[in-house]
């Protein structure tokens, strides 16, 4: 079923997932959520900036018509993290996430 959104997310399934991790998220997700403050902390700064880059952004659509390539790199790439620390949170993924913008 092929559809043309304009966001296409895609986690791959690991092959061996962490039985130890797993607990973790069954019992508590409170372990999982306290490794994962330094990145909520981060992102909430960058979120906090990325909402006045839209800003910014959405006057400069304005009077070029073009969305400015790093704005959209910056925003996109909080997005992606953000995401992997949620994947990370909820188990679907047991790497730790990475502290990057990019992929």
């Amino acid at each position: 079923m092929e559809e043309n959104y304009p966001v296409h997310l895609s986690i791959t399934k690991p092959e061996h997932s962490s039985r130890g991790l797993a607990v973790m998220t069954l019992l508590l997700m409170i372990p999982k959520a306290i490794i994962l403050i330094p990145h909520i902390i981060v992102l909430y700064a960058l979120s906090i900036v990325s909402i006045v880059i839209v800003i910014v952004a959405q006057f400069a659509i304005l009077f070029t018509g073009k969305y400015p390539p790093t704005m959209h790199e910056f925003v996109t790439g909080i997005m992606r993290w953000n995401i992997r620390v949620n994947a990370y949170l909820f188990g679907l993924a047991d790497k730790y996430p990475p502290y990057r913008l990019k992929e």
